[in-house]
């Protein structure tokens, strides 16, 4: 039996009232896949994240999680996934593992076996000493591999993240992707939002978003080709630039 992708976008597509925010957005990431949704601010991004996480509803397209269809079996569904906002929801006053306790306990996990998963995130993330320390202490890169800890929690399949870097300095950003690539080597389906090229590696797959439409989907080091993949995207998102009108077909 062929194996379920871990994420399946079908023809999504959004409005708010007369501004159309998604167009036929189609995108798959399949297990221990990285998949960097690129596009510039304003692009639909986080439209298309309200979607996939039950913020917003359609019935424009379908949205599939680990074979779970998220409109006819959303708990199914949301509970293969794993978020991290763009905007921190940390309780600052909190020390880091009792923040991950209280996440725990949102998912039915308490005692034991709460503890044992909290403590198994914090590890992953190379976060372990830092349990007993408040969140409030923490500096932005560390608290945002917490998040990341914190929506690994429940043992998802997806893990999606919304602009994770914004505002962390250069190394620190390059510290989260490292750890969240070595998330995907370990069989996560990765969907990681960005309006920064120099996150995205050759060997990701990348989908291209502007306008509400997907441009180009597939192997990063593909689709740019012989081109420095800052220019690709720049040449496509250009103001003005009929790219962005097309049908948005993958490719």
């Amino acid at each position: 039996m062929t194996p379920q992708p871990g994420l399946c976008l079908r023809d999504v597509s959004f409005r708010y009232g007369s501004r159309q925010a998604l167009r036929a957005v189609s995108v798959t990431v399949e297990p221990g896949q990285f998949c960097a949704l690129l596009g510039p601010n304003g692009a639909g991004k986080s439209t298309l994240f309200g979607l996939m996480t039950g913020l917003f509803t359609t019935r424009e397209g379908s949205i599939c999680v680990a074979g779970h269809d998220l409109a006819r079996n959303p708990r199914a569904a949301l509970a293969q996934i794993g978020v991290v906002f763009q905007q921190p929801t940390l309780d600052l006053d909190l020390t880091v593992r009792r923040n991950l306790l209280y996440f725990a306990a949102l998912h039915g996990l308490s005692g034991r076996e709460a503890e044992r998963r909290a403590a198994a995130a914090l590890e992953r993330l190379g976060m372990a000493e830092r349990a007993a320390e408040l969140v409030r202490s923490l500096n932005g890169g560390h608290r945002r591999r917490m998040e990341i800890a914190r929506a690994l929690i429940h043992r998802p399949s997806v893990l999606l993240l919304d602009e994770p870097t914004v505002g962390l300095d250069a190394a620190a950003r390059m510290a989260i992707t490292d750890h969240v690539h070595d998330l995907a080597a370990e069989g996560l389906s990765i969907l990681w939002a960005t309006h920064l090229t120099d996150e995205v590696r050759d060997g990701d797959s990348l989908a291209i978003l502007h306008q509400g439409r997907i441009l180009c989907h597939g192997p990063a080091a593909h689709l740019r080709g012989a081109e420095p993949l800052r220019d690709l995207f720049l040449r496509l998102t250009a103001p003005g630039d009929s790219a962005g009108q097309t049908d948005g077909g993958n490719t």
